[in-house]
Order: C-alpha cells, then sequence, then structure tokens
C-alpha cells in the first residue's frame, strides 16, 4: 500500500509539467509553513466510525541544506501537529451508546526535496512521532466499558507537492501515513 501511494504522488507530480507557475527553489534557511485538511483517516478506523472534527495538520520546515545532486536537490527539517475526531455508534432498540475518539499526532520531520518538475516543489519525507488516541463512552455503555486512551511511537512517510501562485503563497498536496492518507492545503513560505 505505502509503495502504491509514493507512486501515486509521483504521477502526480509529473502531471504538473504543463502547468504554469512561478520559479521555485527553496534555500537554505527558509522556512516553510504548510496547513492541511486530510481526506481519510490513516489511524485504522472501521465503517462504523464517523468523523466529527475531520483531519487538521500543521508543519513547519527550515531548509537546513540546499544545492545537492547538480543543485536540484535540498534537505529540510521541522515539526508536524496533526488532530482530528470522530465517534462511533450503535443503536439498539431505542438506545443509541458507543464512543468519541480523539487523535493526536505530534513530532519531528525529515524532508528531502528534489525538483522533479521545474517550476514544482516536489518532497518526500519521514515523521518519526507520538500519537495519542483516547475515548469516552457515551449513551447507554455497559459498565467497565467507560473508554480510555492509548499511543506510542509512530512512523509516517510522506510524498508532497508545491504549486506555487507567488513567491510566497502555494497550494499543497501531500500522501502518506499522518493524521491522514491525503493533505490538501496551503503553504507559506516565510
Amino acid at each position: 500500500m505505502k509503495i502504491k501511494i509514493l507512486l501515486l504522488a509521483c504521477l502526480f507530480a509529473v502531471g504538473f509539467t504543463s502547468v504554469n507557475a512561478q520559479m521555485v527553489k527553496v534555500k537554505k534557511g527558509q522556512k516553510i509553513l504548510n496547513l492541511g485538511l486530510g481526506i481519510g483517516s490513516s489511524l485504522g478506523y472501521s465503517s462504523i466510525y464517523k468523523t466529527t472534527v475531520p483531519a487538521i495538520s500543521g508543519s513547519l520546515e527550515v531548509i537546513v541544506k540546499d544545492g545537492l545532486l547538480d543543485k536540484k536537490a535540498s534537505i529540510g527539517v521541522g515539526g508536524y501537529l496533526g488532530f482530528s475526531s470522530g465517534k462511533t455508534a450503535v443503536t439498539i432498540g431505542s438506545e443509541t451508546y458507543g464512543y468519541k475518539y480523539t487523535n493526536f499526532i505530534i513530532g519531528p520531520r525529515g524532508y528531502f526535496h528534489y525538483q522533479l518538475v521545474e517550476k514544482i516543489d516536489t518532497y518526500a519525507g519521514l515523521l518519526i512521532g507520538y500519537w495519542a488516541v483516547s475515548s469516552q463512552a457515551y449513551g447507554g455503555m455497559p459498565e467497565g466499558y467507560d473508554g480510555g486512551s492509548f499511543g506510542g511511537v509512530r512512523t509516517a512517510e510522506f510524498v508532497g507537492a508545491r504549486y506555487y501562485f507567488n513567491k510566497k503563497y502555494a497550494a499543497m498536496v501531500e500522501l502518506g501515513y499522518g493524521i491522514s492518507y491525503m493533505n490538501i492545503g496551503l503553504t507559506i513560505k516565510m
């Protein structure tokens, strides 16, 4: 599944070859802020899971090295924060009960930028962070089924592309295993 997502992202980036955009090169010292809205939960819920707050994420990246691989590549580091919530519900007779979930991911990310297409910023990377889930029972849940919390270290590979409208603002898409399978949103270069 991970290989399919990476291949899809590469095809997506190559598909931008005819797009007219600003010349894009990330340079050492630049800071890049991504604000995203997620599509599809990567946290393994069943079909009865209903989203109450869609996956939202933010990441801040600092370019630490540029001019690599014939001046087409650069390396960045930064942090990632993702949040979503949802619930499951079952109705038996006149009684509805289930769980409300809150999901949270935080951690550092490493980025490798390689300019596949001259006018699009394309990149791949890895998140090593902490994932926390808490659940709370509601309705007529039986005694002892009141919820809880769990979490742990989670790694998440991702690929992305940014289409710049001007030198500061861009549309962003990322595929991977953060708070969701796909994030779309806004990028601000500072």
